[in-house]
């Protein structure tokens, strides 16, 4: 790999004009120490930093680029549909084309309402939850993320089961005080709030695969449980999907797990690499929704020409029979190896995956929640990630984030990976440690 002389030269000079030099915090390296790559393009499963250096990149926009980079389908009706306009603020046939694509494919989405962000869509689902149930409480998951709004920027105090409190300076005490937070898979803590709260609890927001504390899968009957108790209680099951639809199935996470939640968010694979979000969910709730009722959202680029047209390309390629059996395929390769390649070096790690998500979480114990998985190494995380980008591989600069497998990638690529991989654990086994 080349110096990354041109991007620490643009960190530093980015660094001016944006906070911390990015618009998003993970991308600053923070958690894994070092400059970050200022990428120039990408193409297929590749991307290209501003040094010309090239990486097999896992990251993919963040789950987003499910086809790899510049897919040609989505790019040549891009470029189509840009010489048109790309926004007009008035409705156009294309996001009816892409909400009737997401009906078909997910059942429990009868109406759906398309925005700019996953952030978008969570937030707005709890407005319409709350509206509908005419309660205020929300309860979620210890490191389940959804988005930045003040209600759901929140972490646990001690406790099993919690009232939430700020994560964030600038958010209100009381916002977060109607944010109720209990372990990811845990039915007792699930249980003690329903307990003390179950008639003030407007929805449980819960990310049916957990993305952002690393990948986390459901423990069998968990989900299970949460949407029986909220059918029993008059409680809303809200499934944040903005990383796992389209992403593990055509229907997403309820599809395979086979649970119809009474709303789902959804974003990232749905615009194609292009902002976006949606919420949608049973037609009497939705409908609350203005114009039609009194649940006040708007978006001037909701719905905009440009990420319709991505998303409905998208689609399209990830509803030919193939696509998942591929992706299932090219990610139990690279299981394999990354596992065996752990093996023989006799470094400790626990690697969770579902379908084409997954994370290698440096510890001994395995992982089920927040607890557990900030139980991981970090350190050994760092060393790792640097390891494998010195030897042309991307993965999340965080411990705690998820990467993620493309049609893009080739045999080759998960080969070199695997192989990477290998080199990257000899090292790290030689080194002098400090656990």
């Amino acid at each position: 790999m080349k110096e990354l002389k041109r991007s620490k030269e643009l960190f530093q000079e980015a660094q001016r004009y944006l906070p911390g030099g990015v618009d998003s915090p993970v991308r600053a390296f923070k958690a894994v120490g070092g400059n970050p790559l200022f990428i120039r393009r990408g193409q297929g499963s590749k991307i290209y930093d501003e040094d010309d250096n090239e990486f097999i990149d896992y990251v993919c926009s963040w789950g987003a680029l499910i086809l790899g980079h510049s897919h040609p389908q989505v790019v040549k009706a891009l470029k189509k549909v840009i010489e048109s306009g790309t926004s007009f603020g008035t409705p156009t046939e294309l996001e009816t084309t892409l909400a009737k694509m997401i009906c078909a494919a997910i059942p429990s989405i009868k109406m759906i309402r398309f925005v700019n962000s996953g952030t978008e869509a969570t937030m707005s689902a709890i407005r319409l939850a709350r509206a509908f149930t005419k309660r205020d409480k929300i309860l979620k998951f210890s490191g389940c993320y959804h988005g930045h709004s003040d209600g759901l920027l929140t972490k646990a105090g001690s406790g099993l089961a919690t009232l939430g409190i700020p994560a964030s300076l600038g958010v209100p005490a009381f916002f977060t005080n109607q944010t109720l937070i209990a372990p990811y898979n845990n039915l007792e803590g699930v249980a003690q709030v329903f307990d003390k709260f179950g008639q003030e609890i407007a929805a449980i927001i819960v990310e049916p695969v957990a993305a952002n504390m690393g990948v986390v899968p459901p423990q069998p009957g968990f989900l299970e449980h949460l949407r029986s108790l909220t059918q029993k209680s008059g409680v809303l099951l809200i499934f944040d999907e903005v990383i796992t639809g389209f992403r593990l199935t055509y229907g997403g996470a309820q599809a395979l797990y086979e649970i119809a939640p009474d709303l789902t968010c959804l974003g990232k694979i749905i615009g194609g690499g292009l902002p976006i979000g949606a919420y949608g969910g049973r037609k009497e709730i939705m409908e609350l929704i203005a114009p039609l009722g009194p649940v006040y959202q708007a978006g001037t680029l909701s719905g905009n020409p440009v990420a319709m047209t991505a998303g409905i390309k998208t689609l399209k390629v990830l509803s030919q029979p193939e696509s998942y059996s591929q992706l299932e395929k090219k990610a139990s390769q690279l299981e394999k190896g990354i596992t065996e390649a752990a093996s023989k070096a006799e470094i400790n790690i626990k690697l969770s995956r579902v379908g084409s998500l997954f994370t290698i979480f440096f510890t001994r114990e395995p992982v089920t929640d927040y607890e557990t998985a900030s139980q991981a190494s970090t350190e050994l995380y760092a060393k790792f990630f640097h390891q494998m980008l010195s030897q042309g591989i991307y993965l999340p600069p965080s411990q705690f984030e998820a990467s993620f497998v493309s049609l893009a990638h080739s045999d080759e690529d998960i080969e070199i990976t695997v192989d990477a991989v290998h080199k990257a654990f000899n090292i790290i086994q030689k080194a002098p440690r400090r656990d």
